[in-house]
């Protein structure tokens, strides 16, 4: 099993950037693939980025492609979510995800964009 914790959530204003992260614990991060999801009041959890193990590869949601940046540091057992040009609609609690066999999720980080 795999412990997620996100980190870096705040208040901004529209055209502003941050930078999420996910911490993992245990030995085997670098067998997850990782990803990033969020959620806004009323809304269905909605997929926005995925890295793989080896963090060679990456895929994006339409919705934030050239925006938001995944990477991840498998020495530091943590994943990064890039999010620049920040927009209202991008309000949502941000949730990190690791896939290997099973899905574990985060507690979520709270992003709030205002205009």
């Amino acid at each position: 099993q795999v412990q997620l914790v996100e980190s870096g959530g705040g208040l901004v204003q529209a055209g502003d950037s941050l930078r999420l992260s996910c911490a993992a614990s245990g030995r085997t991060f670098s067998s997850y693939a990782m990803g990033w999801f969020r959620q806004a009041p009323g809304k269905e959890r909605e997929f926005l980025a995925a890295i793989i193990r080896g963090g060679g590869s990456t895929r994006y949601a339409d919705s934030v492609k050239g925006r938001f940046t995944i990477s991840r540091d498998n020495a530091k057992n943590t994943v990064y979510l890039q999010m620049n040009s920040l927009k209202p609609e991008d309000t949502a609690v941000y949730y990190c995800n690791a896939v290997r066999f099973a899905d574990y999720w985060g507690q979520g980080t709270q992003v709030t964009v205002s205009s």
